[in-house]
């Protein structure tokens, strides 16, 4: 036991990097602006839906991060596609971080839940347009504002983060005196394989008056297995709301609040392989089942994606989801295309 503990302590004090806690890797050398942006095509087959055949963007974003002595470093973007928050600008992540110590750097500020791997990918490197709906729905609020302690890397042998925030997300303000606690741990046994593991718990005032404080809970697992050029990815999120509960929410957006108590989870499997002229073929396949409650309720999605890397700032991907429902069998597949440019 003695020994294990003392490889867990060398692993967390190796030098290390961040966590995706915004849009990118934040960087603490110099002064940088930088950003991304997505201009999409979406063709929905579904009749009746006003924007089923339509360019815009998907995301628009332009931000800047540096270092400032001693030991402190800054990372702040802005949201700016006209598809986000009605079309309005918004301050979207803006985190300082003290990192003297490797094995504990602390950040205060605005930033992505630490919950969930595919959460955690840096939009611009999404291996699909959308992520998944598990996490869209389940993962949210996917930012929100408080401090958080982080450490390890993919070269150590944990990393692991824990974030104590409002748990009302970007565009509210805390209305009683509790935080959500969330926290994520991520075991690198082999250069080529990452298992990691969510949780997340927070009360809130009750959205009925007179009953008990309201209670979300989450947790989680995913795995990651790399090889050459060849990818596995895979996820699993439960969800269990007391008193009321969330919908919407994904990527920045305003969150819907229902009332009642409710059981969710979901999860997807990917897979994909890069070839040498830049060519990735993605196969993903996912469910989300929006109550665990109630039969035939139970969404399946699979992607069939192709992305194609012009080089390191430029790729373009198309995919074509197929939906199915139990509950009905409506057409509402849906093509889309995608250009992200990084600068």
């Amino acid at each position: 036991m003695k020994k294990l503990l003392i490889i867990i302590m060398i692993a967390l004090l190796a030098p290390a990097l961040t966590f995706a806690q915004g849009c990118d890797e934040p960087s603490s050398e110099g002064v940088n602006v930088f950003g991304f942006f997505q201009p999409k095509f979406e063709y929905n087959q579904q009749e009746g839906i006003d924007d089923s055949n339509t360019f815009n963007f998907n995301r628009a974003r332009i931000g800047a991060m540096g270092s400032i002595p001693y030991d402190f470093s800054y990372y702040m973007v802005l949201e700016t596609s006209p598809s986000k928050n009605g079309g309005t600008p918004y301050l979207l992540d803006a985190f300082v971080t003290y990192s003297r110590y490797d094995f504990a750097r602390v950040s205060f500020g605005s930033f992505k839940s630490p919950i969930s791997m595919e959460l955690n990918t840096p939009c611009h490197k999404l291996h699909t347009i959308n992520r998944s709906r598990a996490v869209e729905q389940l993962a949210t609020p996917d930012r929100d504002r408080g401090f958080m302690v982080l450490g390890g890397a993919d070269t150590t042998l944990f990393q692991y983060s824990v974030a104590l925030t409002n748990g009302t997300g970007l565009f509210q303000n805390d209305d009683n005196k509790r935080k959500d606690i969330a926290a994520r741990l991520v075991a690198n046994p082999h250069k080529n394989l990452k298992i990691g593991a969510s949780y997340k718990f927070g009360k809130a005032t009750a959205a009925v008056d007179g009953m008990p404080e309201d209670e979300r809970t989450r947790w989680g697992a995913d795995l990651q297995y790399k090889q050459g050029g060849f990818m596995l990815q895979a996820e699993y999120l439960y969800a269990k709301d007391v008193g009321s509960y969330t919908t919407g929410g994904g990527c920045g957006e305003p969150i819907e609040m229902h009332q009642g108590d409710i059981k969710r989870d979901g999860g997807f499997i990917m897979a994909m392989y890069e070839f040498e002229n830049k060519l990735q073929p993605v196969l993903k396949f996912e469910f989300f089942d929006s109550n665990k409650d109630m039969g035939n309720n139970t969404e399946f999605c699979t992607t069939y994606g192709l992305n194609y890397f012009f080089n390191d700032w430029t790729k373009v991907q198309a995919n074509y989801v197929y939906r199915a429902e139990r509950e009905n069998e409506i057409d509402n597949d849906i093509f889309m295309l995608q250009v992200t440019v990084k600068f």
